[in-house]
């Protein structure tokens, strides 16, 4: 993707009407285009009070010019950034008047992207940037500028840096296969192979925290009917959002809820009860109810607590999962302890899955399950350098766990030809992160979904 040339400018505060509006120009003719409405350019990165005016000399408004000379500005280029009143009818006549001098109106993400281009931040930390304007949480927010700060892309760098030292060590084996490489000895190289295997590992685990305290993590509420699903949601909603009815067999269709928990944001689904049923419209919400809990990264296995034949509840979800790569936690939710007498809030064991005893009506017992619900996410109290992160990354690195473990087979078979495209492969993936290795139509998508201004 070329750098661009032409001057670009954009509101950057959000829309609507506040106390101050903020445009935003840069680009090699910044300064000229600004200085036609606002007179010569402030010392470097001082306020300026001064009147915006059109090139007949009428006033558009009064504010604050700020200058930004390049390297050392959020783009890499020349920035001037006007503080107007946040009128939108001002800003945008501001914004007409600076196009006429010689701008563009910005694309969404255009200034992180020439930002990226001009290497003042990496493509992680661009991404973060937006995660950081998104977040809906304060551990949100935090992860976020964590990124944005480097932290997730150092991770990554350490990586290449390891992968780079590995690939050196095999193309002198390679290349003086006559003489004796001890660094590249299969068990040297083994344990080399190994120490990375675990460091990206370490790093996909915390990605994929990330990935959730960013995205929200997708939870289905399963269950036979009328053990308090739709109760069970509105709790945790905070809001009526699943109409609740002591007749079996109410919720037909799958009802989805964004709702945070203790700062996670989480995707709940409200399911219809599972059993067997001569009604073509409550089996095809059956039927969906299971298409949800197959794709679900956690299940809360809502029963009754009054009823004692567990291993049929779990039966009922646990046939779902059987196509899935990786094990789905399931959470058993012992609801209705009001009427069993059972203590809320206890949690033990059944065939390793966590129970814990709730009343979805009163409320009691449902701290226990939120707090189990963020240790199931890997968002416990000890989660506190978290670095946000997207699908995509979490993506990359396990493909890159992919190549390393092909590395390490081949590594086994003496193989050093294959074992250095494996990790080729492997530093490629990773660096697409980074945005070191991307294609131009990744990196368009990427910066297409930023907000204006940005």
């Amino acid at each position: 993707m070329s750098r661009g040339t032409d001057t670009i400018v954009a509101i950057a505060t959000a829309a609507g009407r506040g106390g101050v509006g903020i445009i935003r120009v840069s680009g090699s003719a910044a300064t000229s285009t600004v200085a036609s409405l606002a007179g010569a350019m402030p010392p470097a990165r001082q306020a300026s009070l001064r009147s915006f005016r059109r090139a007949d000399g009428t006033v558009l408004d009064e504010g604050l010019l700020l200058y930004f000379p390049a390297p050392h500005s959020f783009t890499g280029e020349d920035v001037v950034e006007l503080q107007a009143h946040g009128s939108p009818v001002a800003l945008g006549e501001i914004l007409e008047a600076l196009c006429e001098a010689g701008a563009r109106i910005a694309r969404p993400g255009e200034f992180s992207e020439r930002a990226f281009l001009n290497g003042r931040m990496d493509l992680a930390q661009a991404e973060a940037v937006a995660d950081l304007i998104e977040a809906s949480s304060r551990a949100g927010a935090r992860a976020a500028s964590r990124s944005v700060q480097g932290e997730f892309s150092r991770k990554i760098d350490t990586a290449v840096e390891a992968l780079i030292s590995l690939r050196v060590l095999l193309e002198a084996a390679l290349d003086f296969s006559d003489e004796e490489v001890p660094a590249a000895a299969p068990a040297v190289l083994l344990t080399k192979l190994q120490a990375l295997a675990d460091d990206i590992a370490a790093v996909l685990h915390a990605s994929q925290q990330g990935r959730r305290l960013r995205e929200g993590m997708r939870v289905a509420i399963a269950g036979q009917p009328n053990v308090g699903k739709s109760t069970l949601l509105n709790r945790l909603a905070g809001v009526d959002a699943a109409i609740v009815s002591p007749h079996a067999g109410t919720t037909r269709d799958v009802l989805r809820e964004s709702v945070l928990v203790d700062g996670l944001p989480l995707i709940i689904i409200d399911t219809a009860g599972l059993r067997e049923t001569a009604d073509p419209i409550e089996r095809e919400g059956i039927r969906r109810a299971r298409s949800e809990i197959a794709q679900a990264e956690l299940v809360l296995l809502l029963v009754d607590d009054r009823d004692t034949d567990l291993a049929a509840q779990l039966r009922l979800v646990q046939a779902e999962l059987s196509d899935r790569e990786t094990t789905l936690p399931i959470l058993i939710v012992r609801n209705k302890c009001d009427l069993s007498g059972g203590e809320p809030g206890t949690t033990n064991t059944y065939r390793e899955h966590t129970s814990i005893r709730v009343s979805a009506t009163s409320g009691d017992g449902l701290d226990t399950l939120k707090t189990a619900i963020r240790t199931r996410a890997g968002l416990d109290d000890s989660s506190t350098q978290m670095f946000s992160a997207r699908a995509r990354h979490v993506e990359s690195l396990q493909e890159a766990a992919l190549h390393i473990r092909l590395a390490r087979h081949h590594a086994g078979t003496q193989d050093a030809v294959l074992v250095a495209e494996e990790l080729r492969l492997a530093q490629r993936a990773l660096e697409t992160i980074t945005g070191r290795f991307g294609s131009e139509e990744l990196l368009g998508r990427i910066f297409s979904s930023f907000c204006l201004g940005k």
